[in-house]
């Protein structure tokens, strides 16, 4: 038998070399670990090595939170206007449509209505996918729509932020959603019906500085970047070294911003224990 090493060359044809697809195989930021991609979706986008969380999109965040059965998506066919004509490297409305045509989505939210354990919720849930999350005048529309509804249907508000801030295309109507979306969440805060807030990453700019750290409960997936600018902005504007960790969000619980930090695993069960100690319901056993 002729040993592998002395074959001859011609004879390893491409044909014989298996292409693989791209995608089946992902690099984790972090631990540089190659994930089976199947492997990762299964683990819910969390690397099974180091607990690195990948972003998740909002459908699936919705799949995770809400029991199986009927939901609503609520405002799903709002888009944005452009009344300030903007264009920078292209013009606003090519970017809606670029993105829109990507993800999929209208906006950078989604709103839908449905029970987590048996209880009705109002969900929203921002996406990283549309133009960064960034917030604009659809996405503080729909996200006041969301926190009426859990006034008028005494429920609680759940608000999933995945953003890099608000949307400079829309300039000065894109920073008022911040008021704009506070407002409505001081209508919800006089029921006895809990905000909860849940921060991923990223989680930046005008969305931290507003309705993200409102929650009657804020809560972050591990190693999520939260903060207003970000950490280099930080840095050349004060001219010095930044902490180990800072804006993490371990960084952020330990000076007393955030409540808790739970894996994406246990989000589900995590939030429905708050829900029930929070609207005074019997603890059970265990």
């Amino acid at each position: 038998m002729v040993p592998w090493f002395k074959r001859d060359k011609d004879k390893l044809s491409s044909q014989s070399r298996r292409n693989i697809p791209d995608g089946v195989w992902v690099l984790c930021p972090v631990c540089q670990v190659s994930l089976y991609h199947k492997e990762l979706e299964r683990n819910l986008d969390v690397c099974p090595k180091c607990g690195h969380h990948f972003r998740f999109p909002s459908a699936k965040y919705i799949d995770l939170l809400l029991d199986e059965g009927d939901h609503r998506e609520y405002d799903a066919g709002l888009r944005s206007a452009d009344p300030l004509k903007f264009k920078d490297t292209s013009a606003y409305t090519d970017r809606l449509a670029k993105n829109t045509k990507k993800s999929g989505l209208t906006d950078a939210i989604r709103c839908v209505s449905g029970e987590l354990d048996e209880r009705p919720v109002q969900l929203a849930v921002m996406d990283f996918a549309f133009m960064g999350g960034s917030v604009g005048s659809v996405v503080g529309e729909k996200l006041c729509r969301a926190v009426m509804r859990a006034v008028e249907n005494r429920c609680p508000l759940i608000v999933i932020s995945c953003s890099g801030g608000m949307r400079m295309q829309e300039g000065i109507l894109s920073l008022m959603q911040m008021a704009k979306v506070s407002a409505a969440l001081v209508r919800l805060s006089n029921l006895p019906q809990p905000f909860i807030s849940i921060m991923t990453n990223p989680t930046t700019g005008g969305t931290t500085a507003s309705y993200a750290m409102s929650g009657d409960v804020n809560i972050s997936e591990p190693g999520a970047l939260i903060g207003f600018a970000g950490p280099r902005v930080i840095k050349q504007t004060i001219g010095e070294d930044l902490p180990k960790g800072f804006q993490s969000a371990e960084f952020v619980q330990e000076h007393g911003f955030l409540d808790l930090i739970v894996a994406r695993s246990e989000l589900k069960g995590k939030v429905s224990s708050l829900l029930g100690l929070l609207q005074g319901e019997a603890v059970k056993p265990g």
